[in-house]
């Protein structure tokens, strides 16, 4: 039986991951920041221990544990961060990392798995073409996503390092927005709240309300399940390889007018269904997609969530709650749907 260490437990990738691999039988030891997680995870079989990964010193719990490979998705992100306090980029992320993997040095655990930010390859989006996983990592020179990815790419290039230097085998996924249920439907932009688009579109879809539709109703982006990126993580643990960076996705887009239409189908009333609005006028949103070809034919990674069937997940995830000792119910962040 693998052990595996995930980092950023308490977060929404780190715990779908954490269930999802205790389902298939691995053990399990669940970290976040949080002194408890209220039970959540004792609740899966699972183990948790708290820890700061800026801290070294703390990590020493983990000495002796006989870890195959550690899941490191943990670190501040721009949609978390009210204001604007780039040292905490710096100490989570860079420090963090570089902590995790003295940690690997330290007791020979073979494998690190990272979530990269899809922040390294703005400087080609914009088109259909489908970006590769190869690409040269870059950082956009501006707003709330620049010291953020600068700091993701640092740690990358450590990540790197200690593969060449102490033969960790390394397998960084390049992850674009991953559509799990979480009850907390807000993020920061530039430091300040809003609500995220797709749970503002499915409140109104919910409520029967109308939802304008911005700009080209034909602009595509990645749209993936937090199943298939749990899937990924699953490959990555059994692979063989060394590793290297891998693109998550689906290798197809959904465009806007698709994304508008799936939500008022999935989530609206039978009997009082939202209408679009069409406001071209308004700005476009942005498009890519990811190649994910080296994901498919290195580690046997195959799509099994379409867009409506992420959809119908995602419903039945928001009222089942099953993560609610973790992060409570959309009821204690101000939201009610229906």
């Amino acid at each position: 039986m693998r052990k595996v260490l995930i980092f950023g437990a308490t977060g929404t990738i780190g715990a779908y991951a954490a269930v999802h691999l205790k389902g298939l039988g691995y053990s399990i030891i669940a970290s976040g920041k949080r002194e408890t997680d209220n039970g959540f995870f004792l609740d899966y079989g699972i183990e948790y221990l708290p820890a700061d990964i800026t801290d070294r010193s703390d990590l020493s719990k983990f000495d002796g544990l006989n870890i195959d490979a550690i899941i490191h998705c943990a670190g501040m992100m721009p949609a978390k961060m009210e204001g604007y306090e780039p040292q905490k980029y710096i100490d989570s992320i860079i420090i963090g990392t570089h902590n995790i993997l003295e940690l690997t040095r330290k007791n020979n655990v073979p494998k690190i798995i990272f979530t990269q930010t899809r922040a390294d390859s703005t400087y080609l989006m914009g088109t259909k073409t489908p970006v590769s996983s190869d690409i040269e990592r870059r950082f956009p020179l501006m707003g709330d996503h620049a010291v953020y990815a600068i700091c993701k790419n640092a740690a990358v290039d450590f990540i790197e390092h200690y593969f060449h230097q102490h033969g960790l085998s390394r397998f960084v996924l390049r992850l674009p927005t991953i559509y799990a249920y979480h009850p907390d439907p807000y993020f920061y932009v530039d430091g300040k709240k809003k609500m995220m688009a797709y749970r503002y579109m499915i409140e109104r879809a919910s409520n029967g309300d109308k939802i304008e539709l911005w700009g080209d109703p034909n602009m595509e982006k990645e749209i993936v399940s937090v199943r298939d990126l749990c899937q990924i993580f699953e490959k990555c643990v059994e692979s063989p390889l060394p590793g290297g960076i891998y693109n998550v996705g689906r290798g197809e887009g959904v465009t806007l007018e698709e994304q508008v239409k799936g939500i008022i189908s999935v989530f609206g009333r039978s009997n009082n269904k939202s209408v679009i609005e069409y406001r071209p006028d308004m700005p476009n949103s942005r498009q890519f997609i990811h190649d994910i070809s080296k994901t498919k034919e290195q580690l046997g990674y195959e799509p099994r969530y379409d867009y409506i069937s992420l959809l119908l997940d995602f419903k039945k995830e928001m009222e089942e709650e099953r993560f609610s000792k973790l992060w409570g119910k959309m009821k204690d962040y101000g939201t009610v749907i229906g």
